[in-house]
């Protein structure tokens, strides 16, 4: 299968494996890489840009494939070395960087420099816009059903693909609700180049995280998310436990700020207690509504040939059948 995403990163599928705090490490990047997707290190989870070159060199080790960096661009209480990360993806050779947050107008020229293609992550149709004018390659769109952040507009991503599709001339990666062989080729065939799974990969052999919670992913169903952050025009989707409903009560007064909140929905407490401990009721993580089409815990070997068997099967058996 051929695509302006595939040929533009030398892959040999047109499915991505975004950056995800707490899960893209390289161990599983690598795997990604080798069953034939492109994987993203995350690289805000490393406090430095060494302890990220040495990230990507161990993931270089273990693929000869193509395979890139996220950034994720967030104002925060504690600086992030974010030209630290940048050098760091430059002198490792890295030619993919996936960007997400604010636009990263500030880190192009140095990427463009060196010849790195950007994809940059968009929750709307008027930032894509914005983000090509300002020179990013691709457009990653997100639509309503993501995990983690899907803005503030609630456009599902049957809309907002073919919107952003029609809008921008670069190529554009279809995210959100994404999970299968079915939707690779409805995505496609709303004009997207490719499609990028998150909490699909999660739930694989080789994402280091605890095994209660991709057995978590396996049993929920479309309605076992909550939006947090909402009074706050920070919205995120999360998955379903004690925490995450106890925030989304707080959060209905709007007289409560972020500060009601702050303990309860710290990344590191999910982190530590969900992702690494396994206690699916201990803090805030991030899943989308993709987990009702997930039934199986592969190895990423076998989930990209899976996803592939069964876009062939859609394509060459279904709809030549109903187009008679």
């Amino acid at each position: 299968m051929r695509t302006r995403i595939t040929e533009m990163f030398g892959v040999e599928t047109p499915i991505v494996m975004g950056g995800m705090t707490g899960v893209g490490y390289g161990e599983l990047v690598a795997a990604v890489a080798n069953a034939g997707a492109l994987g993203f290190i995350t690289a805000h989870m490393f406090k430095s840009g060494r302890e990220l070159l040495d990230e990507i060199e161990k993931t270089q080790a273990l693929t000869d494939k193509p395979f890139g960096v996220n950034l994720t661009l967030l104002p925060s209480i504690n600086p992030i070395p974010y030209d630290e990360y940048r050098e760091a993806i430059i002198a490792s050779g890295i030619k993919i960087v996936e960007t997400a947050g604010r636009a990263p107008t500030d880190h192009l020229p140095r990427f463009k420099e060196f010849g790195v293609k950007v994809i940059h992550k968009c929750t709307s149709v008027r930032h894509s816009v914005s983000a090509v004018k300002h020179g990013c390659d691709v457009i990653s769109i997100d639509g309503f059903e993501c995990a983690g952040h899907p803005g503030e507009d609630d456009v599902g991503l049957v809309v907002l693909l073919p919107a952003t599709v029609d809008a921008v001339s670069v190529p554009v990666i279809a995210s959100g609700g994404m999970a299968d062989g079915r939707s690779l080729v409805a995505a496609l065939a709303l004009g997207a180049d490719g499609v990028n799974m998150g909490t699909r990969f999660c739930a694989t052999v080789e994402a280091k995280i605890h095994e209660n919670v991709k057995k978590q992913i396996v049993e929920f169903t479309e309605r076992d998310t909550v939006l947090v952050g909402r009074s706050l025009r920070n919205t995120a989707r999360v998955a379903r436990n004690a925490i995450s409903e106890q925030v989304a009560e707080i959060q209905k007064d709007p007289t409560k700020t972020f500060a009601d909140v702050r303990e309860l929905m710290a990344g590191v407490r999910g982190r530590a207690n969900v992702l690494e401990g396994g206690d699916l009721d201990g803090g805030i993580w991030s899943t989308g509504q993709s987990q009702a089409l997930i039934h199986d815990i592969p190895t990423c070997a076998e989930l990209v040939n899976n996803i592939m068997a069964q876009a062939d099967e859609v394509l060459h058996t279904r709809l030549k059948q109903i187009g008679g």
